[in-house]
Parts: structure tokens; sequence; C-alpha cells
């Protein structure tokens, strides 16, 4: 299986994503990238799978259940941070936007039908994790314990100021122990250009993944609107180049019963967490927040 697609391979028409669990040769996770051009509406059925309507720049009006909402947006996932829409399995929805809009659908199979939500972007916290060069900001839209309205869907967003580590130290989540749980992952990264905010190919960074038995050994150069799947073993560091901020967003699902993001390190990297508490976090971070572009 393929597990780095760059971007251009899972587009479907003009949309730039479409990836379901048997793309990606697994079970329960997948993402949709949409484009919708000015005035366009569009129509979905959601089927077996849970979503979140996350837009990656412009704004849309979603429609779902008789609800309405009215999703804000931003300019870029480098601008602020966004609300978003929680919408159900085995719903209609109908996604309008009045002005060019790209929406992030992260999606997760699941057995429980809950009511459409919306979710304000002030009300998601903004974690500044790590410390020096693994300085890096962790935007908790859709995790357990943040929030608890869905079935199986996990997800979040995460921003590496340009030079910096994140997904660092190394872990991994693809059995069932003290410390982890099994979920599969979708990385979806984009990549600023020499602004810090527009998203652009002339950008790149770099992403590892490996398993302690070397059967996984994958280390490549990721570029703007680049996908990796994550089907198991330990997973970082991602890498921003110097001068281009990384992005991505996780999607992540599996068979616990309950939600859940819980990881073990790897044992051999796991005593660089004991270093932050003795660097200066990089004060890039936080880099935006539901206001706007802080730095």
């Amino acid at each position: 299986m393929r597990l780095h697609r760059p971007a251009g391979t899972l587009s479907d028409g003009g949309d730039p994503i479409r990836l379901g669990p048997e793309d990606a040769g697994w079970t329960y996770t997948g993402l949709r990238v949409l484009h919708l051009a000015a005035g366009e509406t569009r129509k979905l059925t959601t089927g077996e799978y849970e979503a979140f309507v996350l837009p990656l720049a412009g704004a849309c009006t979603v429609r779902v259940d008789d609800m309405t909402f009215e999703l804000t947006g931003r300019e870029s996932v480098f601008a602020r941070v966004t609300d978003f829409a929680y919408i159900p399995r085995d719903a209609e929805v109908e996604l309008t936007a009045d002005a060019a809009a790209e929406l992030a659908l992260p999606m997760a199979r699941c057995i429980n039908r809950l009511d459409p939500k919306y979710g304000p972007a002030e009300q998601v916290p903004i974690d500044i994790r790590g410390a020096g060069r693994a300085t890096r900001q962790v935007t908790n839209f859709g995790v357990p314990g943040i929030w608890d309205h869905a079935d199986k869907l996990n997800a979040c967003e995460l921003i590496t100021p340009d030079g910096n580590w994140s997904s660092y130290p190394p872990h991994k989540h693809d059995e069932a122990s003290d410390c982890e749980v099994v979920n599969e992952e979708i990385y979806y990264f984009r990549i600023a250009g020499r602004d810090g905010t527009t998203p652009s190919r002339d950008g790149f960074g770099i992403h590892r993944t490996y398993t302690s038995d070397g059967e996984l050994d994958e280390n490549v150069v990721v570029r703007d609107g680049d996908v990796f799947l994550v089907p198991r073993g330990y997973h970082g560091p991602c890498i921003a180049a110097p001068g281009y901020p990384m992005y991505y967003l996780n999607v992540l699902a599996g068979p616990a019963p309950e939600r859940s993001m819980a990881f073990c390190d790897d044992p051999v990297h796991s005593w660089v967490r004991g270093t932050w508490d003795t660097e200066v976090r990089d004060p890039r971070c936080p880099i935006t927040n539901h206001e706007g572009r802080l730095g």
C-alpha cells in the first residue's frame, strides 16, 4: 500500500481529495477535500460515515436535518482558527458557498447516529506543545474531552513554525495496550509559501513513519496538499523546512468502543519530553486563535 499520496493522486473531478477507508486499505478513517465555486451548492449523503465540515479557506452554509449552520471560516489554515460543523451518518447535507471556498470533511465509519452540531471557533482550545525547536501549536477542535459529540471520529489541526519539528517524539497507536488504543490516522499537509499564510507548492517538509522491525521505514518529502496514511508503526517527526510553516490535519478512528487518541512513544526517544521542562518555548507560538493570526 502506498502510504504517501502526493497532491493530485486522490483528486475527484475538481475536488482535491476523495479518500475512503477502502482507498486507504483499512476500515474506519477517511477524508474529503472539496472546492466550491462562488455561488455553488453541493449536496452530499453521508451514508455510514460521520464527518466534520471544516473550512480550510473561505466560508460556507451547512444545511442538514432541517438545521442551518453559517460557518465564518478563514482566509487560510495559517490565518485563523475556524468554526466547524459536525454532521451525522445517514444524512443529506447541503453545502453552499457565496464566495469560493475549500472545505475538509474528515470522516469515520461509525454505528451511532448523533444530531448535527455547530462548533464555535471561540470555544476551540489551543495547546502549545513541546519546547525549543519542537514547539508547535495544536488546535483541538475535534478531540475527546474537548468535543465529545462524535461516535468514532477524532480530528485536530497542527501548525509547526518553519524550521521546527512536530509529532515528536515518534509515537504509535496500533495495538490495545496500557498506553495506547488502535487508530488509523491520516495526515493532510498544507505548506505555507514565503508570506507564511498562503499555501504554496514551493515549500516542503519531511515526514517519517517506521516500525521497530524495519518493515516500514518511510522518510518522505511532503508538499502542499499531500496526504500520508499511517496504518501502524511509529510516526514522527514532521519537520517544517526553514521559511515554510507546516500545517496538518490529523484524522483518527478505530475499533475501540470509546473515542481515544491514546498513544505510546518510541521508548528510544521518549526521554526527549523531559528536556522540555528546561527549554524555552518558541515565542512564535501560538500562531493563531479564533480572532486571527497572532505573530
